[in-house]
């Protein structure tokens, strides 16, 4: 028998423990659609319920600990794996409706209920993932016939790993790569972490340096991008796209749950009385979103370009473990960016809030006149709550909001929403366009001429970056091996070798036109002062003297250069 003050810790015991071990579960992504970190996905979705869970007093319920993780991860859901791991979660709960406390039992067939969803929401169940693990796992607990929950909960667990390592056994690209299914480990982890609390152990701590998971991860994602099956071009529905439907009364979303796997696919729908979370693969987001309208008002729109995330794959590793890393060196020392809330400066009219990765670009920025610099844009993107917690602390009745990353920009939008002051996103793309985008401001215009006028501005502005190889891929018919420097001007992939230097240097000649006054080369975290600015003189020197050529050391991860062209 088990309290709801029990099961609350479970839960975010599990949760703690796919945080501190979600880059592991992001590494094993092998699949040509990435979208998403699997990892990342769900530890954030389990993650969204942590605050009510730690609200909870000792008291609470079996049912009100469930159903409130179940209501927090409905509404906090990404990605597919987020989107399933919630649905686990809301069948769990229905299970456990009106308990106060909970049997072995209760708990297998609340696990099994929540498998039950999950399979139901899925159009086209595929075994081999997180479905698979969950369910074989389900079924072990229902046949296990004993009253005691550690012991439920320890064959729950031997299941489930027994499941997960068949995974390459049922999905071949599993096999080819050497890896265990994302999901399937993730889910575990979760469930390994609910364990230690049911064995009468402590909650896992939060940022702490957990163990390497059992299967080795180590050759994640290596020959599968050559493959006939992976190439960026099969993927034709391009646009993962999830939004949540608040759903008029008496609306029912089946109608739209059968038009989503119509028009396209890997479709998950989630839904209680009030919301369905949505999620779908589709070459027109637009079209699913005018048929959702039909059903309720929309909110948390998430809508991703599938093929930039393929290439984006190639640095993903490498730049999530350096997030995971400052994230562990913040909570050593306590330190955490946060935002006060400002109310407006009736004599203040303009404010700024950017987004940058690394303590010089912040520290550029500020020079510039940004009043708040949210850390991300490299590594992990900021949550909308971010973004808008930076616009609250501005104290100005305009704010404008410069995302220097593509896929932060629809955040920033509904930040935008939700601010009680004027807010204006500015859709920059690139740190280069942020920072052009600024020395453009002019304080004597008006707010949408200012908006106007500096991404005028910015749209000028190329954008070279340095970068490297996370695994062996191809791109364009052309093999790259896991370690080259890979130059990208615009976004597309250019060139790529062996040596740094040449790259860069190589990279800014060729972006240089006849109308070209300025080269700006922005260092990054991995690359020494010296070094930089030996790389600098050597851009100078191969770019002629009618243009200027300066270096900032910007300390952004993943880049090792940045460079503006304009």
């Amino acid at each position: 028998m088990i309290t709801g003050k029990t099961l609350r810790d479970a839960i975010i015991s599990g949760a703690n423990n796919i945080a501190n071990q979600r880059t592991r579960v992001d590494e094993l992504n092998v699949f040509p659609v990435p979208d998403g970190d699997t990892g990342t996905n769900m530890s954030m979705t389990i993650g969204a319920a942590l605050s009510e869970l730690n609200a909870m007093p000792d008291t609470c319920t079996v049912a009100e600990a469930s159903k409130s993780a179940a209501s927090a991860m409905l509404r906090g859901a990404r990605g597919n794996s987020g989107v399933i791991t919630s649905l686990l979660f809301r069948g769990f709960s229905k299970a456990l409706a009106g308990k106060t406390d909970a049997e072995a039992a209760d708990l297998a067939k609340a696990l099994q209920m929540g498998v039950e969803a999950a399979y139901k929401a899925v159009m086209k169940p595929t075994e081999g993932t997180i479905l698979t693990v969950t369910r074989l796992a389900a079924e072990a607990a229902v046949a296990a016939e004993t009253d005691d929950v550690p012991q439920l909960w320890a064959t729950v667990c031997e299941a489930g790993q027994k499941a997960l390592e068949d995974t390459p056994n049922l999905l071949p690209v599993l096999k080819k790569a050497g890896v265990v299914d994302a999901g399937g480990q993730g889910i575990m982890l979760v469930f390994e972490g609910m364990k230690q609390v049911f064995d009468g152990g402590e909650i896992v701590a939060g940022a702490e340096v957990a163990a390497k998971p059992k299967l080795d991860s180590s050759a994640a994602g290596k020959g599968v991008f050559a493959d006939d099956l992976m190439k960026v071009e099969d993927i034709k529905n391009g646009y993962c796209t999830q939004f949540l439907v608040h759903k008029d009364p008496g609306a029912s979303v089946t109608r739209l749950r059968a038009f989503l796997e119509s028009n396209g696919d890997s479709v998950v729908v989630i839904e209680d009385d009030d919301v369905a979370n949505c999620h779908v693969h589709t070459a027109d987001p637009g079209m699913m979103l005018s048929e959702a309208i039909k059903y309720g008002y929309l909110t948390n729109f998430k809508i991703e370009n599938m093929h930039e995330q393929f290439l984006a794959r190639q640095k993903q590793a490498k730049g999530l473990e350096k997030q995971a890393e400052a994230e562990e060196k913040a909570a050593e020392t306590g330190a955490k960016e946060t935002f006060v809330y400002a109310a407006v400066d009736p004599d203040r009219a303009y404010g700024f809030v950017a987004v940058a990765a690394g303590d010089g670009l912040k520290s550029v920025f500020e020079d510039l006149g940004v009043d708040a610099v949210v850390s991300g844009g490299q590594t992990m993107n900021p949550a909308t709550e971010d973004i808008l917690a930076a616009i609250q602390s501005v104290p100005a009745k305009t704010v404008l909001v410069l995302p220097n990353n593509k896929n932060i920009i629809m955040a920033a939008e509904q930040a935008e929403k939700l601010a009680d002051r004027k807010v204006l996103v500015l859709p920059t793309r690139t740190v280069p366009q942020g920072m052009t985008a600024m020395l453009n401001f002019d304080p004597d215009l008006k707010p949408e001429e200012n908006a106007v006028a500096m991404m005028q501005a910015a749209d000028r502005v190329s954008t070279g970056l340095i970068t490297y190889a996370a695994r062996d891929s191809e791109f364009d018919g052309k093999p790259i091996k896991k370690g080259e420097i890979m130059a990208l001007e615009n976004g597309k992939i250019v060139a790529t070798g062996t040596d740094l230097v040449k790259m860069t240097y190589r990279l800014a000649r060729s972006m240089k036109k006849k109308d070209t006054q300025f080269i700006t080369v922005i260092s990054g975290c991995d690359v020494s002062d010296e070094d930089a600015e030996k790389t600098t003189d050597l851009v100078r020197a191969k770019c002629g003297g009618s243009v200027e050529v300066s270096h900032i050391s910007g300390g952004q991860p993943v880049y090792y250069y940045m460079i503006s062209v304009e």
